[in-house]
């Protein structure tokens, strides 16, 4: 019995001893007390910018302008078509077919004609033959020519159109011309037919009407080559022949309208 007293009380005085040897825990730090802060403000997202439309974004559509242009009206010459150093005036008609390859440029094929009387020099009746030869006009110092002339002409017309109201051009036409003459004198009636080259040079101003009439006015250098028979030789002589003419008449158009799209409808104003 003793022997597990002395046991016990060795284990309880170990027990003690571990107690005392044991370091005692240091005390924790207490937290300083800290300022209560506000909740920060919350951020709003500035409005994305809403970019404007420009012209390299949005660029201007092509200038609208008629494909297709039909011309006629009525027409005067200053003619001088016998080379007789007299100007005959002549009227008559022009027409024409155009169709622009762009706003400025187009191809044109035109025809005419011309009408009414030339006076010929009684003295020097060339081309017609003299009076020995059984043609002797009864007036003098002139006689009267019947005379008829037609051209078939084709070339270029620019324009510029920057107006929407009016648009000048200029146009330069070649082709092939003809002229015929008729006389009578005494009991003869003398034919004289020549033909040969005609240019044309000149320009005029459209005034428009609506999207699709347009009146014209132009005026223009006609310059003829003529060949006659020469009387007194027998053989085709080649003249120039000076010459000048205005036209009055209504273009006809056609213009092709562009649908509108949504880009069109952004596009901001000039």
């Amino acid at each position: 019995m003793r022997k597990y007293l002395g046991v016990l009380a060795g284990a309880a005085a170990l027990c003690v001893m571990s107690w005392a040897q044991a370091p005692t825990p240091a005390p924790s730090p207490t937290p300083a007390p800290t300022t209560a802060q506000a909740p920060a403000a919350e951020q709003v997202p500035a409005p994305a910018e809403v970019p404007t439309p420009t012209a390299a974004a949005n660029p201007a559509p092509p200038p609208n302008y008629p494909r297709i242009e039909l011309f006629g009206g009525g027409s005067y010459a200053e003619a001088g078509f016998f080379n007789a150093g007299h100007w005959a005036e002549l009227p008559g008609w022009d027409a024409s077919f155009g169709v622009n390859a762009t706003s400025w440029l187009g191809l044109v094929l035109e025809g005419g004609q011309y009408f009414g009387t030339s006076k010929i020099p009684t003295g020097t009746p060339a081309p017609f033959p003299t009076c020995p030869d059984g043609f002797c006009p009864g007036t003098y110092p002139t006689f009267d020519v019947s005379t008829r002339e037609y051209n078939f002409l084709y070339g270029v017309q620019f324009a510029r159109r920057k107006h929407e109201r009016w648009t000048p051009f200029a146009e330069l036409l070649y082709g092939h011309q003809g002229v015929r003459g008729v006389a009578t004198g005494g009991a003869a009636t003398v034919t004289e037919v020549g033909t040969g080259r005609a240019l044309v040079a000149g320009g005029g101003l459209d005034k428009k009407i609506n999207e699709r009439f347009a009146l014209r006015f132009k005026a223009d250098y006609f310059q003829t080559g003529t060949n006659f028979i020469d009387p007194g030789t027998s053989v085709r002589v080649n003249k120039k022949q000076d010459n000048f003419r205005f036209s009055v008449g209504i273009v006809i158009r056609n213009v092709h309208k562009k649908k509108r799209t949504l880009e069109d409808e952004t596009q901001p104003a000039p």
